[in-house]
Formats: C-alpha cells, sequence, structure tokens
C-alpha cells in the first residue's frame, strides 16, 4: 500500500518497518531506566493476587527459612556452652543432635522457600507476557503511528526479562535478606544490647563508601549498555540488509565498524569492572574491619565475665547474617530499581487504549451480511498530519455483489479507502455505513469479520503453507484450504514443495517467491469466504502469466461479493462493474472504461499513459 504521500505503509497501516527494528530493540534495551521510586511494582499485585496460594506459601516459608537461620545460631551458642564448656559427651551429642535436627529444618523450608518463591515468579511473569500481548494486540494502527514497533516489541521482551529476573530472584532474594537482616538486628539486641550498639555504630562506616561508589559503578554502568547497544544496532542493521551489504562488497568495511563498536564497549566495560573491584575491595576491608572490632570488643566482654563463648560466637554469625544481608540487598537493589523502570514502561503499554474499540452496545450487522457499503461525504486525516487530509468530502455507494475498481495518482487515498472501511480508523467527518448500519456502532471484530483482504505486499507467517491459508479462517478442513489455493492457482508450487502444503515457509515465507506469496495470500483471503473482498494491488507481485490466471480466480471469486479493487494497473480492472477515480481524497469521475475514455477526464489521461492513444 501507499499512503497519502505515495510512502510505503503496511496492511496494519503501519509504516514499513525494515532494518529499524533490530535497532530500535537494541536502544530501548539500552535506555533501561532505574528508578530510585519502586511503587511502579505495586502493578505486580494483580498478577499475585490471582495466585494467592502460592503467595501465601512462599512468605510462609520466607518466614519460617529466616526463623530457622536464626534458629542455628542458637543452637551454635548451645554447642559451645552446654556441649563444650560442659567437656561431658551426653551434652556434646545434644547439642550437635539440636544443631543438626534446626539444620535439618533449614534444609526442608529453603527448599519450600525455593520452590515457591519461583513458581509465583514464573507463573507471574507468564501471566505478564500473555496479558502485555494480548493488549497490543487489541490497539489500533493509530497507536503504532505514534509509537515504534520496535519499541513495544522491546517493552514485551527486554522490559518483561528485567520483571522475570526480580520476581524470579532478585524479590526473593531481597525479601530474604530484609528479614534476615531485621531479624537478625532485633535477635542481636536480645543477645547483647552492648554489642548491638557497637554495630549501630559501625553500620554507616561500611554502607556510606559502598552507596557512593556504586552510584560511580551504576553510571559507568549505563555507559557500558550504551556502547553495546551501538555495536548490537549496527550488527541487526546489516544483517537485516546483509544483501545489501554483500552486493556493495561491504563485508569488511561492516566487520570493521563493528569490531570497534564492539572494543568501545568492552572499555567502557573494563571501566565499569574496575570501579566495581574498588568497590568490593573497600566494603569486604571495612565489613570484616568492623567484624574484627566487634569480636575483639565481644573478647574483653567474655575475660571480664560479662558474656559467655557461646553468646559470643551467637552474636558473631548474626553480625556476619546482617552483614551478609546488607551486601546481598546492595547486589539486588540495582535489579530492583531496574525492574521498576521496566515496569513502568510496561505498565504504560498496558493502560494504552485503543482509539478503535466497540461501544458498550454494539450494534449487530444483518444476517447473512448483503455487502452494502456507504460513504457519506467522509472526511479523514491521520493522526499527525491534521492539515492533510487522505479523504475530504469523499462519497461512494457500492451496491451488494457489485465490483468497484478504485484508480487514480498515488497520493489520492486509495489505501485509505480500505482502512477507513476495515475500521483501522475512524473518519474525522461524515459517516461509513455497512448494510445501513455506521462502523462506529458496530464491533470493529464483527466487521472486519465481514471481509477478506489482500494486501500489495501482504505479510505471510512463519509456519507451513497450510498454516497460512487457513490464517484466513482457523476453521478450514483441508479441503476448503486445497479448493482455495486452487482458486488463487498456488497449488501447483505449494505441491511442489518438498512436504507439499506441510512444508515450512520460513520467517515471514522468505522461502517462497513474491508471487508465490502473493497467491498464498489470495489463498488465505479466498478461504474466509467473505461477503466482501478488498484487493489492494493483489496481483502486483505476478508476472504476465500468473497475473492472467489469478486474476481469472479473483473474477471467479468476485461472483455473489461486494469487491472493492485498487489497481494502479487498468488493465486488471477493465471488467469492473464500475470504475471510480480518485483525485486528493474526492470522486472525480466514476463510469465504466468506455464511458471515461471518452469523457477525456483524468482516467483518459491515465488510459492514455499506459495503453497509448489507442485507449482514447
Amino acid at each position: 500500500m501507499t499512503d497519502v504521500n505515495g510512502g510505503e505503509i503496511q496492511a496494519d497501516g503501519r509504516p514499513g518497518a525494515g532494518a529499524e527494528l533490530a535497532q530500535s530493540l537494541s536502544e530501548a534495551a539500552a535506555r533501561r531506566p532505574r528508578r530510585k521510586d519502586i511503587r511502579p511494582l505495586a502493578h505486580l499485585l494483580p498478577f499475585v493476587r490471582r495466585h494467592i496460594g502460592d503467595a501465601l506459601a512462599a512468605g510462609f516459608f520466607l518466614l519460617f527459612s529466616t526463623s530457622a537461620t536464626l534458629g542455628l545460631t542458637a543452637a551454635f551458642k548451645e554447642v559451645i556452652d552446654k556441649g563444650f564448656a560442659k567437656g561431658s559427651h551426653g551434652s556434646v551429642d545434644s547439642a550437635f543432635l539440636l544443631l543438626g535436627g534446626v539444620a535439618l529444618v533449614l534444609a526442608v523450608a529453603t527448599a519450600a522457600r525455593f520452590f515457591f518463591v519461583t513458581r509465583l515468579g514464573e507463573r507471574v511473569v507468564a501471566d505478564l507476557r500473555r496479558a502485555l500481548y494480548g493488549h497490543v494486540l487489541s490497539l489500533d494502527p493509530a497507536y503504532f503511528l505514534k509509537t515504534r514497533t520496535g519499541e513495544v516489541l522491546s517493552r514485551m521482551t527486554t522490559d518483561v526479562t528485567l520483571i522475570d529476573q526480580l520476581v524470579g530472584a532478585s524479590a526473593s532474594i531481597a525479601i530474604r535478606n530484609t528479614l534476615s537482616l531485621v531479624g537478625g538486628l532485633g535477635y542481636m539486641a536480645v543477645v547483647s544490647p552492648k554489642l548491638a550498639g557497637f554495630i549501630v555504630l559501625m553500620v554507616p562506616v561500611v554502607l556510606a563508601p559502598m552507596f557512593l561508589m556504586g552510584r560511580n559503578v551504576r553510571k559507568l554502568s549505563a555507559t557500558a549498555q550504551d556502547r553495546f547497544a551501538d555495536a548490537v544496532g549496527y550488527a541487526g542493521e546489516s544483517l537485516d540488509a546483509l544483501d545489501t551489504v554483500q552486493a556493495f562488497v561491504r563485508e569488511r568495511e561492516a566487520d570493521r565498524r563493528f569490531g570497534s563498536a564492539v572494543e568501545t564497549a568492552f572499555d567502557a566495560s573494563v571501566r565499569r569492572i574496575r570501579a566495581r573491584a574498588m568497590m568490593t575491595s573497600v566494603v569486604i576491608t571495612l565489613a570484616f574491619g568492623g567484624v574484627t572490632l566487634l569480636l575483639w570488643f565481644g573478647a574483653q566482654l567474655v575475660l571480664k565475665g560479662e558474656m559467655t563463648p557461646g553468646t559470643l560466637a551467637q552474636f558473631a554469625l548474626l553480625a556476619i547474617m546482617a552483614a551478609g544481608s546488607v551486601g546481598a540487598l546492595g547486589e539486588v537493589w540495582g535489579d530492583v530499581q531496574k525492574a521498576s523502570g521496566a515496569m513502568d514502561r510496561i505498565a504504560e503499554l498496558l493502560n494504552a487504549r485503543p482509539g478503535i474499540a466497540p461501544p458498550e452496545a454494539p450494534k449487530a450487522l444483518p444476517s447473512p451480511v448483503r455487502g452494502e457499503i456507504a460513504f457519506q461525504d467522509v472526511a479523514f486525516a491521520y493522526p499527525g498530519r491534521p492539515d492533510l487530509p487522505a479523504l475530504n468530502g469523499f462519497t461512494l455507494t457500492v451496491k451488494p455483489g457489485e465490483t468497484v475498481a478504485l484508480v487514480g495518482p498515488s497520493g489520492a487515498g486509495k489505501s485509505t479507502v480500505l482502512r477507513l472501511l476495515l475500521r483501522f480508523y475512524d473518519p474525522q467527518g461524515g459517516a461509513i455505513r455497512l448494510d445501513g448500519v455506521d462502523l462506529r456502532e458496530a464491533a470493529p471484530a464483527e466487521v472486519r469479520g465481514t471481509m477478506a483482504l489482500v494486501a500489495q505486499d501482504s505479510p505471510l507467517f512463519s509456519g507451513s503453507a497450510m498454516d497460512n491459508i487457513r490464517f484466513g479462517r482457523a476453521d478450514a478442513t483441508e479441503e476448503e484450504a486445497r479448493a482455495a489455493a486452487d482458486a488463487a492457482q498456488a497449488t501447483g508450487f505449494i505441491t511442489a514443495l518438498p512436504q507439499g502444503f506441510d512444508t515450512p515457509v520460513g520467517e515471514r515465507a522468505k522461502t517462497l517467491s513474491g508471487g508465490q506469496r502473493q497467491r498464498l495470500a489470495i489463498a488465505r483471503a479466498l478461504v474466509r469466504q467473505a461477503p466482501i473482498l478488498l484487493l489492494d494491488e493483489a496481483t502486483s507481485a505476478l508476472d504476465a502469466e500468473n497475473e492472467r490466471l489469478v486474476q481469472q480466480a479473483l473474477d471467479a471469486a468476485m461472483s455473489g461479493r461486494t469487491t472493492l479493487v485498487i489497481a494502479h494497473r487498468l488493465a486488471t480492472v477493465l471488467q469492473a462493474d464500475r470504475i471510480v477515480v480518485m483525485e486528493e481524497g474526492r470522486v472525480v469521475e466514476e463510469g465504466t472504461h468506455a464511458d471515461l475514455v471518452a469523457r477525456g477526464g483524468l482516467y483518459a489521461r491515465l488510459a492514455r499513459l499506459q495503453f497509448g492513444v489507442e485507449a482514447a
């Protein structure tokens, strides 16, 4: 299809993506924002509530495993104070049995915690993916004129992956270590208030450099991501146009540019690694220095008789546990912030509302649909181009079963007529009716269910030839699909494939020629058996012989159906019941081929250009 300016537009109304898709994905991945505000993560709560059983079990075992971990320190204290201190075998055995029992409980609780937390996380991510994809399918083409397809795919892939990391691992680590930190600090205050006070004084000394140096590490990480995204973006662009790269013998230059981008990304990563290593060194030094001072202070209390050796050992374990929890929280906090930014972007997409949606009480179309189409003084301009109307006072009535051809120069608004009829957009003025029902009062899915579209470049999908034909109607029988292929003159090349109709045709059916893809698209439209047939340059990709054969098939398919045909080659519309000539978004002439040539107007000029003087 072409838009009102003659630019390429896909059948769904979006600009042709081409090589920008891979670059968009990589650019979006590099721009992952971190948010100090983690409130966007609350958008995950509805998904968690759907599986409240797993959530409660995960919460229970998180508390249980944390309690068991704290209990392990108490059991260790008993080993020292009531086992070794008493010096009896019975006391040592009892203490170690208690320690082993607590360890066994901890093992079971940890395994259960891992199972329920991980299963809950995977379930939430699966539900989020389904909800996101289903919602994107409901958005109208106008949304994709404002938002690049690559950006949407980035949110569905990279951002969801960040959420997967959060709910599958980081959230569990963060909650577990938060509970361990709070529980450990509380338990330390009970075990020894003096040593607990010492810990409170030491915490800021350890945390301050971690946060200060961590800020620099985050900046360097973002820089490294930017440089890597540049490399991936260029690689995606080059691979998407590999035939062009090879045709111009630019493989070496492409490799050099990619290699340079990779080395730049590597240098940025090394700077990040160096800063991270320095931060790790400082934090470990301060942390273990603090633990050493703590043990020295505790040893003084033991020598004074104010504390038992077992209590000191227990406190040391609690301190190490708390320090480990702080370190783990520092590790995952960046993941939590990143996931918060990702969730904010995902929520923005989920909150997007299509401009084309069913009314609260849709008006049903007559059954069966007769196929009478009426455009009444329609005015329409694409979003973002309000000063450039695609249709301006367009009026046209098509009778049931009539074949009407729309012709005219590029930018006349021909393809726009089909998009409005499919209700990809609503007009800003006038009305469009199908069997007397205003399309704005009907459900879009019901309207589209009455139509079959063959576009100039109809996208096909990975799968088999049979899968692509049945995409037109999922419940079509094999016999109906084969009959549609016969009608589209596609059976010959399909049966010549290695597995016939079951042969995989590759991504976007790239294993087929342009003409073969177009005939498969025609078969997909014919199998719908819809009362309205929309043909937008449907035979443009076919050679002369195949065009003649397919045109015969389409002529038979048009019988009894309302058909709108768009064609630049006038030879394909000579047998139409009526030819409508469009210019600047309105009807300027209509009639049969002979009548229009005789008038000497725009159609006659187009005919002279294509057929020569004899046509006049």
